[in-house]
């Protein structure tokens, strides 16, 4: 899948590599329409329009949120493009040979010792209960609206609101479901406007967060982390 910027257009074009199932989609952003503080939307416009690809697979969405879980970003893109180079299916791309995340069958499969061997030891039993649930549930959850898809989802062991959360978020790209009181959002949030006086706990941020974004809580908390992304490669920060 391949998105760029033409002039004032975006174009974007997805190629199947393998496999069936729905055509991936995209949704684009300006920030130049959001409302709200001048000196964040300043710096978010440098971005331009951005457009984000829906992830169209909900076991690959859950199973990322997994391993997202309570570990940073960069550690854990480093897990899970191990994980999937050395289990999971090899497909070749315009870009190249890429793996997708190993199915839910395999992840049932493999011993405790090849997680730990992969240092994926700590996502063992939530990868593990993701994967039963989907086989049994993948069919049911998939005719969900998306708020009642992230209450569902909790129902599995080890998977709470935050997993829920960004796993919806990941395949709708309705970002006001994404827990945006985590890290992430608070830590570039700070960095659009440093002089702003933010809240320090969660839920005072969410609080703070929603009543800034208003009815465009989704795209704020899209296109900050989409900045920070941006901001992290620009800069070399470490990535959250």
């Amino acid at each position: 899948m391949t998105a760029s910027r033409q002039g004032c257009r975006l174009h974007a074009q997805a190629r199947r590599v393998t496999g069936h199932g729905t055509e991936p989609t995209f949704d684009r952003l300006d920030p130049g329409k959001l409302a709200g503080p001048r000196t964040m939307i300043t710096r978010l416009t440098q971005l331009g329009v951005v457009a984000r690809w829906r992830n169209p697979d909900l076991w690959d969405a859950l199973a990322t949120s997994i391993v997202r879980q309570v570990i940073r970003a960069g550690q854990a893109r480093k897990l899970y493009r191990t994980f999937c180079q050395v289990h999971g299916e090899p497909v070749l791309t315009p870009l190249g040979e890429t793996w997708l995340f190993p199915t839910p069958e395999t992840v049932l499969e493999l011993p405790d010792a090849e997680f730990a061997r992969l240092g994926m030891a700590f996502k063992t039993r939530p990868l593990r209960a993701a994967a039963d649930a989907c086989l049994e549930f993948g069919a049911k959850w998939a005719e969900l609206e998306p708020t009642e898809l992230v209450t569902e989802l909790q129902t599995v062991p080890r998977i709470g609101p935050w997993t829920a959360g960004a796993t919806v978020a990941d395949l709708t790209n309705d970002y006001a479901l994404y827990p945006y009181a985590d890290l992430a959002v608070r830590t570039w949030a700070q960095h659009l406007a440093p002089r702003r006086a933010w809240p320090n706990t969660e839920p005072e941020f969410a609080a703070t967060w929603a009543r800034l974004a208003g009815a465009q809580l989704s795209e704020w908390t899209l296109l900050t982390l989409s900045w920070g992304v941006h901001h992290a490669n620009a800069t070399g920060a470490a990535a959250l």
